[in-house]
């Protein structure tokens, strides 16, 4: 079982295989995990092995860590690629998201002006509109879609709520009118029960490429397993099954990057 837990609200700064040297913005407590999704490959692990009675770190508080980090890098040299919102569970659930976003934008462009600002989001609060117009103003809206195929998001993804649809969050992710990063997680494997989870198939690859051609966002990143999981049974994309999926994306004259 996986046991890895981000500091909050602010952690790193550490090296992102897609975003570079990136300072984290964590908006769940330092000692749980709350999030829309209970995926079977997550870092954080399960909820149910995760549960906290901490409460959000306030905007305040983001607001003061954030700028005694970002001016303790300056006096070091150092400067950051990126800050992203990732960490515990989904940042976009914080109530205060829109107002947190618009502080890490002025702090940004007061103490780290080289920086951009992106959001690792799983799309599930993205038909509110005030999440939509906080992450308009962000650099790298990066959205999760993992497939089009709603058992196979139900069996890896596990969204909570009863609501999820996946037809849904395409036509959301429309709204965004191409500000936005589409990013999948492609892997093979069966859970610990020996239920298959291969995405990497033409019975996935070719309808999710139609959704990423409707959506026509900016970017896709692709990506696979790094990490231990919770899931034991989880194995790897390999290279040239991600390249191969990288190259039909950018047939569609959209970029593309995998990281393995």
């Amino acid at each position: 079982m996986s046991t890895l837990l981000y500091p909050s609200p602010i952690y790193g700064p550490v090296h992102s295989r897609r975003l570079g040297i990136s300072l984290g913005i964590n908006l769940m407590p330092a000692d749980g995990k709350i999030c829309t999704f209970d995926c079977i490959y997550c870092e954080c692990g399960y909820q149910r092995d995760r549960l906290t009675r901490s409460p959000h770190p306030s905007r305040s508080v983001v607001a003061s860590v954030l700028e005694a980090q970002l001016r303790k890098m300056h006096e070091e040299g150092v400067h950051p690629d990126v800050l992203t919102f990732a960490g515990n569970g989904e940042p976009t659930s914080h109530p205060d998201f829109p107002g947190i976003i618009d502080d890490t934008l002025r702090l940004r462009d007061e103490l780290s002006p080289g920086a951009k600002v992106s959001v690792l989001s799983n799309s599930t609060f993205i038909h509110r509109l005030a999440v939509r117009e906080a992450l308009m103003r962000v650099d790298n809206n990066i959205l999760k879609l993992d497939t089009v195929d709603a058992p196979y998001i139900h069996r890896v993804d596990r969204p909570l709520q009863p609501s999820y649809d996946v037809a849904k969050i395409i036509e959301d992710m429309k709204r965004f009118h191409g500000h936005l990063i589409i990013q999948t997680m492609f892997m093979r494997g069966t859970t610990d029960e020996g239920i298959d989870v291969d995405n990497t198939s033409e019975a996935f690859v070719a309808p999710w490429l139609q959704a990423v051609a409707d959506i026509a966002p900016a970017e896709v990143m692709i990506y696979t397993i790094d990490r231990e999981t919770p899931d034991r049974h989880l194995l790897k994309a390999t290279r040239q099954q991600l390249d191969a999926i990288r190259e039909r994306v950018k047939a569609l004259g959209i970029e593309c990057t995998a990281s393995y």
